[in-house]
């Protein structure tokens, strides 16, 4: 009796590591190992690339042999080639398609801008360069329709942190937007006790995952802080500039600004703007990523919380989702992948 005990605890052990690599629940893999009830296709993905990753012995039966594996092209269009987060996101993408079971090249280009027609050239530009594909974009009926040809010609899209192309793509993977803004906007909350205002930045009303974070943070404070009120919302295109001189602005004419949420990209305009007026203003600060711009605002008092991405995570699950999309058949279209994000403040970097 004790020899089976130990063995149902060394098996349990296992599931738990699985799980946890995997991202998913024990009983999940428990069903998914032994057959108990059907698992998504996707879950199933996930389970056998972390078994791969991390040696379980449940790898080799679950795995095609190496020399059965298909060399797919995994091509990826991203877009502000020149910010820290998507620098950092490329290398995250080229380390992870190097990574042990993965068998594969990966085809990564740049959208030269975030204009609906420049993104739908830069990813019709990939058919017949990727088995299936992965973009950021703007979710714009242009967009759409070149997802709806690629689909037409056999190739996957996915869409990556902000969604798009809903109906036509093969699925999503990013965080779940509406929960970040209404993180932004608990941690407003939080440290903001005196009545005034919010100001609020995203990249574009095109950016579906902007649009969510803007929803989740103006209904959390209107729910649960009313004497918070958020201004009318600022476009900056996710430039530093723009982001940087309409801070400056800001802090000028409204005495009352409490607080600032910028959704996507160009934070360091603000990081920037509100170390110019140290000491006089003390204003609080989220943006969403973790770069040394915003890490060195975090030391210096000058963000109070950081929302990022977890990217390791977010490559490895894209790449095991891609690929069995690629090899047994595109998904419904359905398929929503919500990482949990990394929240950062000062005392945690």
């Amino acid at each position: 009796m004790m020899e089976t005990h130990q063995g149902d605890v060394m098996k349990r052990l296992g599931m738990a590591e699985l799980a946890r690599e995997a991202g998913v629940s024990i009983a999940t893999v428990d069903r998914f190992l032994n057959g108990r009830e059907p698992v998504r296709e996707d879950t199933r993905a996930l389970i056998i690339a972390a078994a791969e990753r991390i040696g379980h012995p449940a790898a080799r039966r679950l795995s095609p042999r190496a020399d059965e594996l298909p060399d797919l092209r995994f091509g990826v269009v991203l877009h502000k080639q020149g910010q820290d987060f998507y620098k950092a996101f490329a290398e995250t993408l080229h380390r992870a398609v190097s990574a042990p079971g993965v068998h594969g090249r990966l085809v990564l280009e740049f959208s030269s801008s975030q204009a609906p027609s420049e993104m739908a050239s830069a990813l019709r530009a990939m058919a017949g360069r990727c088995d299936v594909l992965a973009a950021t974009a703007v979710n714009h009926p242009e967009v759409t329709a070149a997802v709806e040809e690629l689909s037409a010609k056999g190739i996957a899209v996915f869409s990556l942190l902000s969604d798009f192309a809903q109906g036509a793509r093969a699925g999503y993977l990013g965080l779940n937007n509406l929960k970040v803004g209404r993180t932004a906007g608990w941690m407003m909350h939080q440290v903001t006790r005196n009545p005034g205002v919010m100001a609020l930045f995203v990249g574009g009303h095109r950016w579906h995952g902007h649009e969510l974070r803007e929803t989740g943070f103006r209904g959390y404070l209107r729910e649960c802080a009313p004497h918070l009120t958020v201004l009318d919302t600022v476009v900056n295109l996710e430039t530093r500039q723009l982001t940087y001189e309409t801070t400056l602005a800001l802090l000028a004419r409204r005495p009352d600004l409490r607080g600032i949420y910028v959704a996507g990209g160009g934070m360091e305009g603000a990081i920037a703007a509100l170390r110019e007026a140290r000491p006089a203003r003390d204003v609080a600060l989220v943006v969403s990523a973790l770069t040394p711009e915003s890490r060195a605002g975090l030391a210096e008092g000058l963000v109070t919380l950081v929302v990022d991405t977890p990217l390791e995570k977010l490559c490895r699950d894209l790449l095991a989702l891609m690929a069995r999309a690629a090899t047994q058949g595109r998904q419904t279209g359905g398929l929503q992948h919500f990482l949990s994000p990394d929240l950062h403040i000062a005392e945690s970097v």
